[in-house]
């Protein structure tokens, strides 16, 4: 993170270099859209085994709406618990997951279990959740105003996650259940289609995030290649 901060402190980097980074925060004035690129946070469980427990239940079989569980830091999550903690069985929004809960279904379990999986922004816009609810083939709810999500270049994120805007955070449960049946198998479907560009491989394998990242700098690099 310090990194990126101390570029923007020099001029020759500042304009010469891209900018690989989590914080995709264009309301900074630091991470520049189109140039810079925004990389998928990250994170493996098991690293000598990265694939592991990847996979998660059909629609059919995904009994609650939506999940979350996690510590409370940044602006977003403490709106979305205030709103949300303990008001409504679909709404399973937990500060830490209790261990009464996590007895009987582990966090894990329920990313596995649930339709949409919330990811709020924490210090930064970007979260492991997003692709962690990838990998459950969890439909992604990103709440994190002015984030550049990941490989907008080439993926359309509105086919597989929904983007929730900060303020609308009170009307999160309408705004998912105005999601019909039909489009949200859709979604969960682009989610498991999607799953390939961000995995981690023992060894880079064709589309995976190694070859992605390497994509987005490519793309972004010959978009500013001046013609003369």
């Amino acid at each position: 993170v310090q990194a990126t901060y101390t570029t923007n402190l020099h001029e020759e980097l500042r304009k010469n270099t891209i900018k690989v980074v989590c914080n995709a925060d264009v309301s900074e004035g630091v991470f520049v859209r189109g140039k810079d690129v925004s990389l998928a946070e990250t994170y493996v469980r098991t690293p000598n085994s990265p694939r592991k427990a990847i996979g998660g239940r059909p629609a059919s079989r995904r009994s609650i709406l939506a999940f979350f569980a996690g510590q409370m830091h940044g602006r977003v999550r403490p709106i979305l618990l205030r709103h949300w903690r303990r008001r409504d069985r679909d709404m399973r929004i937990y500060e830490v997951l209790p261990d009464e809960i996590a007895a009987k279904m582990s966090y894990i379990e329920h990313m596995k279990s649930s339709k949409f999986c919330i990811c709020p922004m924490g210090y930064e816009v970007n979260s492991p959740r997003i692709v962690e609810a990838i990998y459950y083939d969890c439909v992604p709810v990103i709440i994190a105003d002015n984030f550049v999500l990941p490989f907008q270049e080439v993926l359309d994120w509105s086919a597989f996650s929904v983007v929730v805007a900060e303020k609308d955070i009170p009307s999160l449960k309408e705004i998912l259940l105005g999601i019909s049946g039909r489009r949200y198998v859709r979604m969960q479907t682009n989610v498991r289609r999607l799953r390939k560009h961000f995995l981690w491989n023992d060894k880079p394998v064709k589309y995976d995030l190694f070859h992605m990242i390497l994509h987005s700098i490519w793309f972004n690099r010959l978009n500013h290649v001046h013609v003369r």
